[in-house]
């Protein structure tokens, strides 16, 4: 497995002379044409033999959030260093795991004369940690103007949770139908400007303060059992008695899942308070402060019942709340045994790794995936990586990482899916001979 190629796609966001060099047969092939979009960004199409399926795209992305070595990481956060047997740099979970892997198993495929009958793409956006405007949002314009259909799309998500989930015995593959929704507001207050020496009884920094204060005692409601229960379902057979009989134990498990940071995710609607900007000078009183509280809105509710909650927290007319960005959470895709994309996702990882439990989950953070669902009814959020106790706390964090071992398995993810799609239809349900 040529892991240099994987460490160099580390060091900074791939451009098209990296790209040529550490995958040559992709860009010679007479089967894939490949674009460059809104300078960054990189669109492959794929040909296949039988031009009447309808494709399907693979979706990656470039960029990565910022890290520094003085944060607290063994090894330089760019420099994808090999520590016993992990690969160390930013971008091994988020994305380039699946971006590296999907273009090294496409490849591989080449090399070996595959011909593909069912076209596809591959989409790499390099905007997706400030929201995909340029990079996903030109892609899909394209294909858009293209009047092109997509079967479904895959992209990252949630991964193959071992050790995540209380209750769950074994790993268990999360394949993600939907994703929460997003809201960032901006809670800002304005007084009259005093000096220190004369401070008032309450100031724009202490009422500010106080509605963010009741913001994070007062969470939002606990709403397992109205929305992503279907996974619980579907993994009964390996949780504990209370997971099998959710009818009964749904606020039990729900007060159970709220306890951990990870699990409180999947429960509610989640309210982070994450910038705070007041103060010019130590010895006056600010005649501004504001702060911003990012949410993830659970699929059981939309947006705007989630802000007339975070209003009636605040409860504070001095405290003006504004709406910066926000969406609800997105629409949910089939799952059930005749969903073409799910089930072959499902029929791959089992093929790899038979005592793995698979079932559908709710992707808690937000990908460039959204943007396509314009151009197809089914989007899946899923990478082939392994999650084990303290890997989450690495997403985004210190010390993201990837074993070689799993980099291993993302290829041959990739590599067996792109040529289980191949297949026209799912065989029937009842048939004791499947076609993959």
């Amino acid at each position: 497995m040529p892991f240099r190629l994987f460490s160099h796609g580390f060091r900074s966001c791939p451009n098209p002379s990296f790209l040529f060099t550490a995958f040559p047969t992709v860009f010679s092939s007479n089967l894939v044409h490949h674009e460059l979009v809104a300078n960054y960004s990189h669109l492959f199409r794929v040909r296949g033999s039988l031009p009447d399926l309808e494709p399907y795209l693979l979706l990656a992305h470039i960029d990565v959030v910022p890290a520094t070595e003085s944060d607290g990481w063994e090894a330089p956060p760019f420099s994808a260093q090999e520590i016993d047997g992990f690969i160390y740099g930013r971008g091994t979970f988020d994305d380039k795991g699946s971006l590296m892997g999907m273009l090294q198993a496409l490849e591989y495929l080449l090399m070996k004369g595959y011909a593909p009958r069912r076209g596809f793409y591959i989409g790499l956006g390099h905007d997706e940690e400030v929201h995909g405007h340029q990079g996903a949002l030109n892609i899909v314009r394209m294909l858009e103007q293209r009047g092109v259909r997509l079967l479904f799309v895959l992209d990252e998500g949630l991964a193959i949770l071992d050790g995540i989930l209380d209750g769950l015995e074994g790993p268990a593959a999360l394949i993600g139908i939907s994703e929460k929704g997003q809201a960032t507001v901006k809670l800002s207050v304005s007084t009259v400007p005093s000096h220190s020496s004369i401070p008032p009884r309450e100031t724009s920094i202490g009422i500010l303060a106080a509605a963010v204060k009741r913001l994070e005692e007062n969470p939002m409601p606990r709403l397992f059992g109205m929305g992503p229960e279907k996974t619980y379902k579907l993994l009964a057979t390996r949780s504990l008695f209370i997971m099998s009989n959710l009818w009964l134990f749904s606020p039990l498990i729900g007060r159970i899942l709220e306890r951990r940071p990870d699990s409180n995710a999947f429960v509610r609607t989640t309210t982070a308070v994450t910038m705070f900007n007041a103060g010019v000078k130590v010895n006056v009183i600010p005649p501004y402060a504001e702060a911003f509280v990012n949410l993830r809105i659970h699929s059981a509710q939309s947006l705007q019942e989630v802000l007339d909650l975070v209003r009636t927290t605040v409860a504070d007319e001095r405290v003006k709340m504004e709406l910066s960005d926000g969406f609800d959470p997105l629409p949910v895709s089939s799952s059930d045994e005749k969903a073409f994309g799910f089930q072959v996702i499902k029929k791959t990882l089992l093929d790899m790794f038979p005592g793995v439990t698979v079932a559908p989950g709710i992707c808690i953070g937000n990908t460039d995936s959204r943007h396509f669902r314009n151009l197809t009814n089914d989007i899946y959020r899923f990478s082939a990586l392994w999650f084990k106790p303290g890997d989450p706390q690495r997403f985004h964090g210190i010390n993201e990482r990837i074993s070689k071992k799993n980099y291993e398995d993302i290829v041959q993810f990739f590599f067996s899916l792109i040529q289980n799609f191949d297949i026209q239809r799912l065989p029937d349900s009842h048939s004791s001979a499947h076609e993959l």
